[in-house]
């Protein structure tokens, strides 16, 4: 049954963190990216707050015993991949950054291979394959000419940063955390990332007062991205990683690209065929990945084994 709950709440993060793109959209047409940043993770802050006194009872001797590790976590995963994100779109275009954050199934697998010494199964290759190609098709609407002309520029390189600090986020939780729970890992981790964002705003935060001149549907995007693209896209992400392990969860996120597609669609832009394609290449990878959907056993060629790297 926890493994049930994992698959279901890992593709709620991923639609929550869908729903981010829209309302990030739109509140960086007023503010700032980094600052917006900070924002949502200071709203995200108080909350999760909330929720560790009234939720956890004995969570401060698993703050204390992990707190070297959750201030890598809030450095890399929360700080680290929002700084190299938004820093990186400054210098490459939105498709390409796509792209590259579409590889972070790819570079978890990689990295629980190397660090949590994780098996590469080939089901997981195959479904990463087919993942990929979804998420391709539904970014360039298959356009060859648009992946011929792509890359590899500074701000390429930056995204590819935080790409990496993602999946480290997800791989070095599982690792190195000790009787921590799923609301004692995101409170922790979104805090010492929150501070850690403030400090790199310096002086370009927002007042209170500005923040409150804000048109109410700004700030109501704030609200959403700190709850539902914060708060509980994290403690259901995090619940999935211990229960489902880094790699696996980390297919889940090829579902972005479906769910913001559906989304758009739901507030009246069209989809077109392509896009349809795409996206039920994306669930299949995800199935196969996840293994929901079993392929037939297949004898695989000599020099080839589970344990080879992708």
């Amino acid at each position: 049954m926890a493994r049930v709950l994992a698959f279901i709440l890992a593709g709620l993060s991923a639609l929550f963190w869908a729903g981010n793109m829209i309302a990030g959209k739109l509140i960086v047409s007023f503010v700032a990216p980094l600052p917006a940043a900070a924002v949502r993770f200071i709203i995200a802050s108080i909350l999760l707050v909330l929720i560790l006194v009234f939720f956890e009872k004995n969570y401060w001797p698993v703050i204390k015993k992990n707190l070297g590790v959750y201030a890598l976590l809030g450095l890399i995963g929360i700080a680290g991949f929002n700084y190299f994100l938004f820093l990186g779109l400054k210098y490459t275009s939105a498709v390409n950054g796509a792209l590259i954050m579409a590889t972070n199934p790819i570079v978890t697998l990689l990295l629980s291979a190397l660090i949590l010494k994780e098996k590469i199964k080939s089901y997981q290759k195959i479904g990463i394959i087919f993942s990929l190609a979804g998420v391709v098709i539904v970014i360039t609407h298959a356009s060859i000419d648009m992946l011929i002309h792509l890359h590899i520029s500074i701000g390429d390189a930056i995204i590819l940063a935080g790409n990496i600090c993602w999946a480290l986020y997800s791989v070095l939780s599982k690792r190195f955390v000790q009787g921590g729970t799923a609301i004692i890992n995101t409170s922790t981790s979104i805090i010492i990332g929150t501070l850690i964002l403030l400090i790199l705003c310096n002086t370009n935060f927002p007042s209170p007062v500005a923040l409150q001149a804000l048109p109410w549907h700004v700030n109501a995007g704030f609200l959403y991205m700190a709850v539902f693209g914060t708060v509980l896209a994290f403690l259901f992400w995090n619940y999935s990683v211990h229960h489902l392990g880094a790699s696996n969860t980390a297919i889940f996120m090829n579902l972005m690209p479906v769910f913001t597609m559906l989304l758009s669609l739901a507030l009246g832009t069209p989809v077109s065929l392509l896009q349809v394609l795409g996206g039920a290449l994306v669930i299949l990878g995800v199935l196969i990945s996840s293994n929901t959907i079993r392929l037939p056993q297949m004898k695989l060629s000599k020099g080839i084994n589970d344990n080879a790297s992708l």
